[in-house]
């Protein structure tokens, strides 16, 4: 959806409001206190419905992730349109001056109330053959080195485990992918993570690291490393990870460990849906109607 068309969709509040009510009530209104199925959009108060059985009145916006926010709907619908329609995402500075936002920190919990409803929790495992491996992300701050050691070492650098499911024909084409952080490359991290991501019974295409092992789940195809470089035996999921680094670096100048796995999540639902961009703003503003209110502190706090 181009930003010509996006504006003509939702030319103001109550346009923004009668397409959220649809969102999140497709089969009609439900009141979120009784379940009741009847009731009345009133006209003293703007988009708020009120229960014929409980008299409960209820905001377009209440129990959402927009609930409490001092922004208007025009504002979050923009915010959500440049944040899905952009390839390689938006910056908050990028954001602040796109939306005339008066706070930089404004623009910053904005994202990240976005980027929390990237992750669709009714998402299917990945099928058929899926590549897995691990990586380090490189980060600097002024606390912390300015080079990572070599290898899986993890001084001064994020360490990460992802997995590219890949079709089953000859070719093996990348469809979907998962990234997550992890603390270390041991055993149960790494089985845990593909207990958790990958269907029972498809077939894992592994490096020769002994940490993969045997997985009782799952089948395992092992490759050895040896002198061939990585990217040419695993090379989907290496293409991945370099992708992510380029992106983390265009993007947000670095790694940086608060959120990380916020971007994680983030670079995860562009790369799954690099061939759907049209439909990534609906997606979006789905899932995040679905999500519970978050405040500016839960994210300051909340170092994940």
């Amino acid at each position: 959806m181009s930003r010509a068309e996006f504006e003509r969709r939702f030319p103001d509040e109550a346009a923004c409001a009668r397409y959220l009510a649809e969102k999140r009530w497709p089969e009609g209104f439900v009141c979120p206190s009784c379940d009741g199925c009847k009731g009345w959009e009133l006209q003293s108060k703007p988009f708020t419905w009120e229960c014929a059985s409980c008299a409960r009145q209820t905001s377009v916006t209440a129990g959402t992730v927009m609930h409490r926010s001092k922004l208007d709907l025009k504002t979050w619908f923009t915010a959500i349109h440049l944040e899905a329609s952009h390839s390689n995402g938006i910056s908050a500075l990028q954001l602040q001056a796109q939306l005339g936002l008066g706070s930089y920190e404004t623009a910053w919990s904005l994202l990240h109330k976005i980027r929390r409803a990237m992750v669709d929790p009714g998402r299917s495992l990945l099928q058929d053959l899926v590549e897995v491996d691990d990586a380090a992300i490189v980060y600097r701050t002024q606390h912390d080195p300015i080079d990572g050691r070599q290898g899986r070492s993890p001084a001064g650098k994020l360490l990460i485990v992802g997995a590219v499911e890949l079709s089953p024909d000859e070719e093996r084409r990348p469809r979907r992918i998962r990234l997550q952080p992890i603390a270390d490359v041991s055993g149960e991290v790494l089985h845990r993570f593909v207990d958790q991501v990958v269907q029972p019974g498809a077939t894992v295409i592994t490096d020769g690291l002994h940490s993969y092992g045997r997985m009782p789940n799952h089948e395992r195809e092992r490759h050895v490393i040896g002198r061939v470089k990585a990217h040419l035996v695993l090379p989907w999921v290496h293409r991945v990870f370099s992708n992510l680094k380029r992106w983390l670096m265009g993007t947000f100048h670095g790694a940086r460990k608060a959120h990380f796995k916020r971007y994680l999540d983030e670079f995860t639902f562009r790369w799954n849906r690099r061939r759907h961009l049209k439909s990534a703003f609906d997606t979006l503003l789905r899932l995040a109607v679905r999500l519970p209110h978050a405040s500016t502190r839960d994210f300051i706090e909340q170092r994940v």
